[in-house]
Protein backbone atom coordinates (compact mmCIF):
# COMPACT_ATOMS: atom_id res chain seq x y z
CA UNK A 1 0.00 0.00 0.00
CA UNK A 2 1.12 3.49 -0.97
CA UNK A 3 0.74 6.28 1.22
CA UNK A 4 1.15 9.73 0.57
CA UNK A 5 1.86 12.41 3.25
CA UNK A 6 1.28 15.68 2.62
CA UNK A 7 -1.41 18.92 2.91
CA UNK A 8 -3.70 19.13 -0.14
CA UNK A 9 -3.90 22.82 -1.13
CA UNK A 10 0.32 22.53 -1.84
CA UNK A 11 0.73 22.87 -5.71
CA UNK A 12 3.85 20.12 -5.62
CA UNK A 13 1.06 17.54 -3.58
CA UNK A 14 -1.16 19.04 -6.88
CA UNK A 15 1.52 17.24 -9.05
CA UNK A 16 2.12 14.50 -7.46
CA UNK A 17 -0.94 13.11 -7.08
CA UNK A 18 -1.81 13.96 -10.54
CA UNK A 19 1.56 11.93 -11.59
CA UNK A 20 -0.43 8.86 -9.21
CA UNK A 21 -3.91 9.07 -10.46
CA UNK A 22 -2.81 9.11 -14.55
CA UNK A 23 -0.86 5.93 -13.68
CA UNK A 24 -3.81 5.00 -11.82
CA UNK A 25 -1.57 4.05 -9.13
CA UNK A 26 -3.68 3.73 -5.46
CA UNK A 27 -2.37 5.41 -2.43
CA UNK A 28 -3.78 6.57 0.56
CA UNK A 29 -3.69 10.36 1.10
CA UNK A 30 -2.65 11.48 5.18
CA UNK A 31 -2.95 15.18 5.26
CA UNK A 32 -0.77 15.83 8.14
CA UNK A 33 -2.36 19.36 8.86
CA UNK A 34 -5.47 17.34 10.52
CA UNK A 35 -3.09 13.67 11.38
CA UNK A 36 0.06 15.25 12.60
CA UNK A 37 3.25 13.03 12.20
CA UNK A 38 4.36 11.22 14.56
CA UNK A 39 8.15 11.69 16.30
CA UNK A 40 8.56 8.29 14.82
CA UNK A 41 7.89 9.00 11.26
CA UNK A 42 9.65 11.97 11.38
CA UNK A 43 12.97 10.57 12.24
CA UNK A 44 12.14 7.76 9.56
CA UNK A 45 12.06 10.59 7.76
CA UNK A 46 15.18 12.43 8.29
CA UNK A 47 17.08 8.67 8.30
CA UNK A 48 15.76 8.70 4.38
CA UNK A 49 17.12 11.88 3.63
CA UNK A 50 20.04 12.18 6.22
CA UNK A 51 18.52 15.30 7.72
CA UNK A 52 15.45 16.41 9.27
CA UNK A 53 12.58 16.73 6.09
CA UNK A 54 12.46 20.27 6.69
CA UNK A 55 11.73 22.44 3.76
CA UNK A 56 14.14 25.16 3.75
CA UNK A 57 12.83 26.74 0.50
CA UNK A 58 9.33 27.09 1.92
CA UNK A 59 7.58 29.84 3.67
CA UNK A 60 7.05 27.91 6.92
CA UNK A 61 11.25 27.32 7.07
CA UNK A 62 12.08 30.92 6.30
CA UNK A 63 9.62 32.55 8.65
CA UNK A 64 11.44 30.60 11.32
CA UNK A 65 14.87 29.66 10.36
CA UNK A 66 16.37 31.15 13.36
CA UNK A 67 14.44 30.21 15.79
CA UNK A 68 14.51 26.51 14.06
CA UNK A 69 18.32 26.35 13.53
CA UNK A 70 18.76 27.42 17.54
CA UNK A 71 16.91 23.97 18.50
CA UNK A 72 18.10 20.83 19.48
CA UNK A 73 17.03 18.21 17.08
CA UNK A 74 14.89 16.61 19.80
CA UNK A 75 13.38 20.33 20.00
CA UNK A 76 13.55 20.60 16.27
CA UNK A 77 11.26 17.53 16.08
CA UNK A 78 8.40 18.98 18.23
CA UNK A 79 9.05 22.17 16.08
CA UNK A 80 8.45 19.98 12.99
CA UNK A 81 4.92 18.28 14.65
CA UNK A 82 3.64 21.58 15.79
CA UNK A 83 4.40 23.64 12.21
CA UNK A 84 3.44 20.55 9.87
CA UNK A 85 3.88 22.76 7.04
CA UNK A 86 7.44 23.13 7.47
CA UNK A 87 7.65 19.42 6.27
CA UNK A 88 9.08 19.10 2.53
CA UNK A 89 6.56 17.67 0.65
CA UNK A 90 5.16 15.19 -0.10
CA UNK A 91 6.90 11.94 1.36
CA UNK A 92 5.82 9.07 -0.42
CA UNK A 93 5.92 5.42 1.27
CA UNK A 94 5.16 1.89 -0.05
CA UNK A 95 4.51 -0.79 2.19
CA UNK A 96 5.73 1.45 5.42
CA UNK A 97 9.06 2.13 3.64
CA UNK A 98 9.92 6.05 2.82
CA UNK A 99 10.38 5.97 -1.11
CA UNK A 100 10.37 9.60 -2.08
CA UNK A 101 10.58 13.08 -0.46
CA UNK A 102 9.57 16.00 -2.15
CA UNK A 103 8.49 15.16 -6.09
CA UNK A 104 10.31 14.82 -9.06
CA UNK A 105 8.37 13.19 -12.16
CA UNK A 106 11.84 10.75 -13.04
CA UNK A 107 12.06 10.07 -9.55
CA UNK A 108 8.77 8.75 -9.37
CA UNK A 109 8.66 7.13 -12.75
CA UNK A 110 11.93 5.09 -11.21
CA UNK A 111 9.52 3.76 -8.33
CA UNK A 112 8.33 0.38 -8.11
CA UNK A 113 4.70 1.76 -7.18
CA UNK A 114 1.47 -0.31 -7.45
Amino acid sequence: MITMYAIPNCDTVKKARTYLDKKKIAYEFVDYKKTPPTKELIKKWADFMGELPANKKGTTYKKFKDEFEALTTAKKIDFIIANSSIIKRPVLENKGKTVAIGYDEETYAGLKLG
